[in-house]
């Protein structure tokens, strides 16, 4: 693996890990988003992550001040992807963004760049055409506090070139990850097959108003020992990804109880600016949730 020049395109919460941590471990980063305030917004998620990793990791202030120093940012693509052995992209799950961003890549990027998404849910394949180098592209998905909980799924698509797969699971030991490579295409991998579905339950159990928001939370927490509730979990990970997989599911299937659902997550979350951990209200409100507090559990 011959990586030096890593480029990430798309700087909302996982972005922002993927390109920190990428840099953490040494290598040169640029983050790519569409406009300078999306940039802006990228750069203060950075400088968050500076301090998540001093207290997680007990790292030093030089050590993440390198990290940070290490990463450029541009809101021009072509300029963006120059010099990049790799571009990772966690752009909105959306089909046709990431469609036409990877028709624009392809005619950008240098001949030697690999290209890999960071979809969640999507399919490398589904992709593949539009990139132009189909046997150069590939899935790359991260979960969430990656810098803690490090998980890789190296994803191939029937013609991803073997060498290629075989390098991105070499970078990602690199970035300090626990590569785990899927040489057959599944819809949310591995991680994701797991958790998207206990996600769907807890929403749709929420927009048939069988519980509210804590109970949910608390019935999975007391009966499985986990540290936060499907909920919870959501609000790191985000109501606008929670939105965008839940309308697109309504769309592909027709299922009414999702249509409901994105609704609910536009009118009475996004719509109030209640978009989980990152504007600090979401299922629940934050720095402090209730359901880190003593007794949570016990009524």
């Amino acid at each position: 693996m011959n990586f030096k020049n890593i480029t990430v395109a798309g700087s909302g919460v996982l972005g922002s890990q993927i390109a920190y941590q990428t840099a953490f471990k040494g290598f040169q980063v640029t983050v790519y988003d569409i406009n300078n305030e999306a940039l802006e917004r990228a750069k203060d998620r950075l400088v968050n992550l500076k301090h998540r990793y001093q207290e997680d990791l007990g790292v030093s202030v030089t050590e993440v001040n390198d990290a940070y120093n290490r990463i450029s940012f541009s809101s021009d693509l072509a300029k963006a992807v120059a010099d990049a052995d790799l571009v990772i992209e966690a752009v909105p799950e959306v089909v046709q963004i990431k469609t036409d961003f990877y028709k624009h890549l392809g005619q950008v990027a240098p001949v030697k760049t690999i290209f890999a998404t960071n979809s969640s849910t999507l399919l490398p394949s589904q992709f593949a055409e539009a990139t132009g180098r189909p046997e150069s592209f590939l899935a790359l998905h991260f979960a969430n506090e990656i810098w803690k909980n490090n998980t890789a799924e190296i994803m191939k698509h029937p013609g991803t070139d073997m060498k290629v797969f075989n390098e991105v699971v070499e970078f990602a030991k690199a970035i300090g990850m626990v590569a785990l490579p899927l040489y057959k295409e599944q819809p949310g991998y591995i991680l994701n097959s797991l958790l998207v579905p206990l996600l769907e339950a807890a929403q749709l159990l929420l927009v048939k108003e069988v519980a509210d928001v804590e109970t949910i939370d608390k019935t999975w927490m007391i009966a499985t020992k986990a540290p936060q509730g499907p909920l919870a979990i959501l609000d790191v990970v985000g109501i606008n990804t929670a939105y965008n997989i839940g309308r697109a599911k309504a769309e592909a299937t027709g299922d009414q109880e999702f249509k409901k659902l994105a609704d609910k997550l536009k009118t009475e979350y996004i719509d109030k600016g209640k978009l989980g951990v990152a504007t600090g209200e979401g299922f629940y409100k934050y720095p402090n949730p209730s359901y880190l507090e003593e007794g949570f559990l016990k009524g």
